[in-house]
């Protein structure tokens, strides 16, 4: 069993901020649980442009509002509380917070934690460590 709080992952190598947006990952793949999960929060104003062409993303919003743009359908869709969206086709999405954003994400395969999005805001492909050989 895994329990663990916000905070005390908070300030710690599963607390990574960027240009405007934090992430606290719960679970990472050495958790060997076959999913990450984190919290992620995404300030007012900026303007995030992903692409997770080696993993699917599920993304619930639990607090505030904002657009994300499916750049490769060219529709813009509104999000808000109770919101989700579901990059199940790798699609290249961009986020525009209109008020602090909170959401809940769920990544398969999951992530290390120690990804960093590329220049097309991708994540590498994964490799998966042995259950309990990282992200404890």
């Amino acid at each position: 069993m895994i329990v663990r709080t916000l905070n005390e992952i908070t300030g710690t190598e599963r607390d990574v901020q960027a240009g405007g947006w934090r992430s606290r990952r719960l679970l990472l793949a050495g958790d060997g649980v076959g999913f990450s999960l984190h919290e992620t929060v995404l300030e007012p104003g900026s303007v995030h442009d992903f692409w997770y062409a080696h993993h699917v993303e599920a993304v619930l919003v639990v607090e505030g509002d904002g657009e994300l743009l499916d750049k490769d359908a060219g529709r813009t869709h509104q999000l808000g509380p109770g919101s989700l969206y579901v990059l199940d086709g790798h699609e290249h999405h961009q986020l525009r917070p209109r008020t602090r954003m909170r959401t809940v994400c769920v990544f398969n395969p999951p992530v290390t934690g120690r990804e960093v999005h590329d220049e097309h805001g991708a994540y590498p492909p994964p490799a998966v460590p042995a259950r309990g050989e990282a992200g404890r």
